[in-house]
């Protein structure tokens, strides 16, 4: 086990989300900062990183890939 809460095997995480698009893994018992959206409920490490692997595929900002004419 890490001592580090956002690299615990053993603990639950949530996957947020920003304006953005930006995914974040983040410990289920820290409160959610200002700009972030729930995207996953609370669930186990490795579930929520397959689903930031699933839904994140453009690390590119969304104002970004706008900007481009994406």
């Amino acid at each position: 086990m890490s001592g580090n809460p956002f690299e615990n095997d053993d603990a639950t995480y949530l996957v947020l989300v920003n304006a953005e698009g930006q995914h974040s893994l983040w410990p289920s018992f820290a409160e959610i900062p200002e700009g972030w959206d729930i995207a996953l409920e609370e669930t186990s490490r490795e579930r929520a990183l397959a689903y930031v692997e699933e839904n994140w595929t453009d690390m590119r900002p969304k104002s970004l890939v706008t900007a481009l004419g994406e």
